[in-house]
């Protein structure tokens, strides 16, 4: 009960920072009438000096829409400081849109928190006792904790894999159900780990699900019999649309290897070339791989996840362009300082300043939407 008790209070501790972020980004600059007014330099909450995830994260996907009714562009972006997190508090007269290198006028700016559908694909078996029961824990484990972060109106699919994907629920499933479900997930059977197989399907299911979807995949990377190569399954990671989210499975493996020592088989796999791997699938699906060492790391990585998942801010504007079709246009987002047209300085709450990062693609098509 006092293990319990402390979790619940590191997770409290480790939601404030965020849950003020979320609030200040909506409230932000606001006065009595609504509108943000100007501002030449803005502050945000001072964040980690490192980022939770290894390595660097893949491109991120922009979506614009394009209205031929209204010739009105909607662009849904993220922006993030060096380290990957959200930067909130950026107004509305602070975004500066040139379309074909005209810039547009009365933009609207909002942030987005949408709802999510999340694949959630467990690694469950291999050759090896004492790394299948760790596994098993630690899967049921990180499986609750995500539906504790989610909410009614996220969908969550459940699938495994050893020798071949086993699909345990798909999208639509109550959370009752769903709790069930990774209750009794036991302790993995001896099989083969067929990852690049797993993953491939599973991409293949999450890519029709409609709104932001993703994959968490708790793995070690480790692949020893897919039909597919991890050539492949990069290729599909990259073209799917479909961001991978990956927990290692490192400290399970070393756990394992302690108790089994030095000389057994299972030390002398290439757990650091499986994980690389691992990485190189999340970084080129646009996603992110974390490493956790304990389980009090889990809830400030998953909200990492949600905020890098469902957190955007949404630009829309009358194309000054009259034309309802045609070749498609060049698009341009910059924050500015309204006053100078300068470029936006921004600091955080100790007065360092913070390098913003946007992510917007530089074309979109007058005749239809783009991007995810």
């Amino acid at each position: 009960m006092r293990t319990k008790t402390r979790r619940k209070f590191a997770v409290l501790l480790l939601l404030v920072p965020v849950i003020a972020t979320c609030v200040q980004s909506r409230t932000a600059g606001k006065n009595s009438s609504g509108k943000s007014p100007p501002a030449s330099q803005i502050t945000v909450p001072t964040r980690p000096a490192t980022p939770l995830f290894k390595g660097q994260q893949g491109k991120q996907q922009s979506q614009i829409a394009f209205s031929p009714s209204t010739r009105q562009v909607t662009i849904k972006l993220q922006v993030e400081d060096p380290n990957g997190y959200f930067i909130p508090n950026i107004r509305r007269d602070n975004f500066a849109v040139f379309e074909d290198g005209v810039q547009q006028k009365r933009v609207d700016v909002e942030v987005e928190d949408a709802p999510v559908s999340l694949a959630l694909l467990l690694e469950f078996g291999g050759r090896y006792y004492e790394l299948n029961q760790a596994i098993g824990t630690e899967a049921a484990q990180l499986g609750q904790q995500l539906l504790e972060v989610t909410t009614s109106k996220d969908k969550i699919a459940i699938y495994k894999y050893g020798a071949k994907l086993d699909v345990l629920s798909d999208f639509g499933q109550d959370r009752d159900r769903l709790s069930s479900i990774l209750e009794q997930l036991g302790t993995p059977e001896f099989s083969e780990l067929n990852f690049y197989d797993a993953v491939i399907e599973a991409l293949n299911r999450t890519r029709v699900v409609g709104g932001r979807r993703a994959i968490i995949a708790v793995s070690t990377g480790l692949d020893t019999f897919s039909k597919a190569t991890f050539e492949q399954a990069l290729e599909a990671a990259q073209n799917s649309g479909v961001p991978i989210y990956a927990f290692g499975l490192t400290s399970s493996v070393e756990r394992a290897i302690s108790n089994y020592g030095a000389t057994a088989p299972i030390a002398h796999i290439d757990w650091a070339g499986a994980e690389r791997k691992l990485e190189a699938i999340a970084r080129a699906s646009g996603g992110r791989a974390y490493d956790p060492e304990s389980d009090l790391q889990v809830p400030a990585i998953y909200d990492d996840i949600m905020e890098n998942l469902r957190v955007r801010y949404v630009i829309t504007y009358i194309s000054s362009n009259p034309a309802l079709s045609g070749p498609p246009r060049t698009l341009r987002v910059e924050l500015i300082n309204p006053k100078t047209g300068g470029p936006l300085k921004v600091r955080d709450a100790e007065g360092k300043p913070v390098t913003p990062k946007l992510y917007v693609q530089e074309t979109y098509s007058p005749s239809a939407a783009s991007g995810n």
